[in-house]
């Protein structure tokens, strides 16, 4: 019989790859408490109608990667290829947004059908950054001030670039992709396929083009910035003065729209030139009408997401993830040659007891000393705790034996193991 195996494009995260992903979502998690806002929890799976009201008919995500299917009931219904619209019904459906402020976050993951590739994948793993009921150009530099301090605490201001771009309003947009489809019809031959197909039904989506020859005939395309009000252009402006006034440099690329229908105003890309291709690890923007589209009051709105595999990507690749990060076992506790293994069992519940929060791990599998001995130097734990013998009188003792290449023991009693574990734990 064959063995089943994973779907393509879903992966496995294994226990040697699990504490990076751990490591990330903690300080993530610390980061976001420190500036006030709260976890909310959604569905993975959603009517399809909300993502088709909300991210655009006429985009790539809806068009050719949604996991979409109708269920017994006959409902239509997608597995979530992004997380804001989810956000956006749950708050707007549990009464969080009327007449409030909110400030949500959430991680989990998210299902697009495309080509994996590394850093790429049908199931991904997003954290997303949201607020609400907030107008002013504050809460967007808050939005990106939290993501330029999540790279400080990473380690990874210098592995990443912040690109800003000002899409202006929905009629301000309207009225330039009419400049832009006027100018791309008149070089429609030129244009790759994808370009031809949006040129009527979405012509801002041609400036996400991949193909070369596109993108060097929108050097000549009417810009964007030209169009937006002077009340966008305002707000954008105090925007980079408060970026500027907070020490977080930017790049300004005309070219930005995002791929998704929502955005106005605001809108932010941070790269990197140390993934290839999948340079994005982090975008945003501020998408004030969205409420409004799934059925809400109109409500100010502003978030951000990024991607945990490329987040682990990119750490790896910059050699910013602390060693400590590896180290998940701290004491190891095995038996001599002739000691019942419950009292191992025994023992090491004992510690924790005496010590909540180490890390300890018996050993449960029998075998002779020196094949416990070898596992514990595998294990990666820093000592071994080996029970002996009890003795006819006195205290029972035990060995604490440093698993380093000095491998230096000392025996101990019992009744000063855990103080002697925090010592050797506190020496570097």
């Amino acid at each position: 019989m064959s063995k089943i195996q994973a779907i393509r494009g879903m992966n496995d995260i294994l226990p040697t790859e699990t504490p990076t992903w751990q490591y990330i979502e903690q300080v993530t998690q610390q980061l976001v408490q420190s500036y006030g806002y709260r976890e909310i929890r959604f569905p993975v799976l959603e009517q399809s109608q909300l993502f088709k009201r909300s991210i655009g008919e006429v985009t790539d995500i809806v068009e050719k990667e949604m996991y979409s299917f109708a269920d017994r009931n006959g409902d239509e219904l997608c597995l979530r290829p992004e997380g804001t619209a989810g956000c956006v019904r749950a708050a707007e459906q549990h009464g969080l947004l009327y007449n409030q402020q909110q400030r949500l976050w959430y991680r989990g993951p998210m299902f697009r059908h495309e080509r994996p590739q590394k850093g790429r994948y049908r199931q991904f793993h997003q954290v997303g950054i949201e607020s609400f009921g907030m107008a002013g150009p504050n809460i967007d530099a808050e939005i990106i001030l939290i993501s330029a301090a999540l790279w400080r605490a990473l380690g990874l201001s210098s592995s990443v670039r912040l690109e800003i771009n000002n899409i202006g309003t929905a009629a301000d947009r309207k009225a330039f992709g009419a400049a832009l489809t006027q100018f791309l019809q008149q070089h429609e031959a030129d244009l790759d396929e994808d370009s031809r197909r949006r040129l009527l039904s979405n012509p801002l989506r041609v400036l996400d083009s991949k193909a070369a020859a596109t993108q060097a005939l929108l050097v000549n395309a009417p810009s964007l910035s030209d169009f937006v009000s002077p009340e966008t252009a305002a707000h954008y402006a105090t925007l980079k003065q408060l970026l500027r006034d907070n020490d977080v440099a930017f790049v300004e690329n005309p070219r930005l729209v995002r791929g998704l229908d929502y955005y106005n105003n605001m809108v932010f890309e941070w790269i990197t030139d140390e993934l290839g291709a999948q340079g994005t690890v982090c975008a945003g923007g501020r998408y004030d009408s969205l409420v409004a589209q799934l059925g809400g009051r109109g409500t100010p709105a502003v978030g951000l997401a990024f991607g945990m595999e490329r987040l682990v990507l990119l750490l790896e690749a910059s050699g910013k993830l602390p060693d400590s990060v590896n180290q998940v076992l701290d004491v190891t506790v095995l038996a001599s040659d002739g000691v019942a293994p419950q009292q191992v069992l025994t023992l090491a519940e004992h510690l924790r007891t005496r010590l909540p929060g180490l890390r300890i791990m018996s050993h449960c599998g029998g075998g002779k000393f020196n094949s416990q001995l070898k596992k514990a130097y595998n294990s990666g734990a820093r000592l071994a705790v080996i029970v002996d013998p009890l003795p006819e009188t006195g205290d029972q003792t035990v060995r604490l034996r440093h698993l380093d290449d000095t491998g230096h023991s000392e025996t101990i009693t019992v009744a000063g193991l855990a103080e002697a574990l925090k010592r050797a734990l506190a020496t570097p």
